[in-house]
């Protein structure tokens, strides 16, 4: 009986060691690219909403183009992670890390990500998520040519400091942060403000490091698409030009630069609002109401 279990235990013991990814056993396995896709799923993003944009990345990322592209790579390899977040201090890893090298690595990531329950909350943290998003890299066991956070949302940041330290600490770790906005006019569950520009204070604000970009869904119906194409250049490292592209209501894909492009579409433009807007909005919505924030 001790002889059997003992074999039980080795055979059990080496298959768990065979589950275990090559990166998590030894060295580090080179990828393209290493992305948390950073999502916003705070208070003003009502359960159909929340609904259409998780729905929007599994799309995505089991979509024949988007997979093309990650072949097409040097090594024909990406490292991704899913992760939600609202207030500061409320971040949760949906999907840890995994590799995806064709269609069916790409469906297993996809197939854990709708099974995932949707979990929304309160307040906007954009600091919180890059806070929580830059250990990641330390840890995955993989080492890409490029380390991507891909942040998107329908606000500013408005608790957890001023997201320009945490935008700045981010570069200067050698990650790129793209952005994609959520160009939302749709009143929220508690009439907090929207603000009607979230694309330039993005750009101004969030983007960071060389070729980040901004791609803005001009409603939740254009998120899939908008989120589609955000991939696809972030899977080719290629940023597009102008910096700022628009994506269209569902059907056709169809796409058209802003004109002119002004000086707020470069990465680290100033915002002319002050990038402490969030801030701000949510001090003046306590004050409206008569609460100490």
């Amino acid at each position: 009986m001790r002889h059997s279990s003992s074999v039980g235990l080795i055979w059990t013991l080496a298959m768990t060691a065979a589950a275990i990814p090559a990166p998590l056993r030894g060295e580090l396995l080179p990828v393209d690219l290493e992305l948390v896709l950073s999502v916003d799923v705070s208070g003003s993003i009502d359960a159909e909403e929340l609904k259409m944009q998780r729905e929007g990345y599994v799309a995505a990322l089991t979509d024949a183009e988007v997979v093309r592209a990650i072949t097409r790579g040097v090594l024909g390899r990406v490292a991704v992670a899913y992760a939600e977040w609202g207030s500061y201090g409320h971040q949760r890893l949906v999907v840890d890390w995994a590799l995806i090298d064709g269609p069916a690595s790409a469906a297993t990531f996809a197939e854990a990500l709708a099974q995932a329950p949707i979990r929304g909350g309160v307040g906007t943290s954009i600091t919180g998520a890059i806070e929580f998003a830059l250990p990641m890299f330390g840890r995955n066991g993989f080492e890409g040519t490029r380390k991507v956070i891909d942040i998107s949302g329908d606000g500013p940041n408005n608790s957890g400091g001023l997201v320009t330290l945490a935008r700045d600490r981010a570069a200067a770790q050698g990650v790129v942060i793209n952005g994609l906005p959520i160009i939302n006019d749709r009143p929220n569950r508690m009439d907090f403000p929207g603000l009607p520009d979230l694309d330039k204070y993005y750009e101004g604000c969030v983007i960071a490091g060389e070729g980040s970009f901004v791609i803005v869904a001009g409603n939740f119906q254009a998120f899939g698409e908008a989120i589609k194409r955000k991939l696809i250049l972030e899977i080719a490292g290629a940023a597009p030009e102008p910096r700022r592209r628009f994506a269209s209501p569902p059907g056709p894909s169809r796409w058209r630069p802003a004109s002119p492009p002004p000086a707020f579409l470069r990465a680290g433009a100033v915002y002319d609002k002050g990038c402490d807007i969030g801030e701000r909005q949510l001090q003046e919505f306590y004050s409206r109401r008569g609460w100490a924030n």
